[in-house]
């Protein structure tokens, strides 16, 4: 479980700081940054595979391509969302897929979830409320987006569960890159916007942090049980708004810290009571 955490910790970080950069390219179609997004992490990871001889295809193809599927359109919807909401507000909304997950767990994988782990997740759920009551303005188009990412990335976790170690990360996440490749590239065609010297680091920037966050959040699954490791990502709420406090200059009012005191004390403690067991 120690291990899990500390991978989940590494994950969300990298994901808070290419969220942050996403927010700052939005001068570009959410297609161009997912070609970017997909590029930069291909350009690591497919020699890692060809150095560690991997078979690229994998032995559990279906699952595969349903992370992959799943992974596009959470990504796709999530990047718009930015177009539409503040990037503490899309990443608070969105990460309503814990609870999702942890739902989705107990009828697919049938994971228990004792009584008061479901009392947490809903003061989890009741940070999130807040933070979009009276947090601050929701659009609701950038809502409808954020909300299909959640359900999607919710659905994510239990397929790499359901993978388990029977794939090595790598695979999995060729898999989810080469499909948003080909998705973004196509649908870019028509929305191509040439970036200057700096928006092109920026850009690829977004494979790397991509790469990072997405690897240590397949070995977090992989590691321990969705239930557990699943809220962890509300750690990226706080480092997002952080990012958003004092890189987009973002207003957050005492409601928005209920919120986020609220989602941290949910997660925070159900933490501690899977490790008593």
């Amino acid at each position: 479980m120690q291990r899990a955490v500390y991978y989940m910790i590494i994950s969300v970080l990298a994901f808070a700081v290419m969220n942050a950069t996403v927010k700052y390219l939005t001068m570009f179609s959410v297609y161009q940054i997912v070609f970017f997004r997909s590029i930069g992490t291909i350009a690591i990871t497919v020699p890692l595979a060809l150095h560690k001889k991997l078979d690229f295809f994998g032995k559990q193809k279906k699952f595969l391509l349903l992370r992959g599927v799943l992974g596009v359109i959470s990504l796709t919807c999530f990047f718009q969302s930015l177009n539409y909401l503040s990037i503490g507000t899309a990443v608070s909304l969105r990460y309503l897929s814990p609870i999702f997950a942890a739902i989705f767990a107990l009828f697919f994988l049938k994971e228990k979830i004792k009584p008061i782990q479901w009392l947490l997740f809903f003061i989890a759920f009741v940070g999130v409320l807040i933070i979009k009551g009276f947090g601050v303005d929701v659009n609701s188009l950038g809502l409808l987006f954020v909300s299909i990412s959640a359900i999607t990335l919710g659905l994510i976790f239990i397929v790499i569960r359901k993978i388990g170690n029977s794939e090595n990360s790598l695979v999995i996440i060729n898999y989810f890159m080469i499909m948003a490749l080909l998705f973004g590239g196509f649908m870019s065609i028509n929305n191509w916007k040439t970036p200057n010297a700096n928006e092109w680091i920026l850009l690829l920037s977004l494979g790397v942090f991509g790469y990072f966050g997405q690897l240590y959040l397949t070995k977090a699954f992989q590691s321990y049980k969705t239930s557990v490791i699943a809220p962890l990502k509300y750690l990226e709420v706080i480092f997002t708004m952080l990012i958003g406090l004092f890189w987009f200059q973002e207003a957050y009012n005492w409601w928005t810290v209920l919120g986020i005191f609220l989602i941290f004390l949910g997660l925070s403690y159900n933490l501690f009571l899977n490790k008593l067991k």
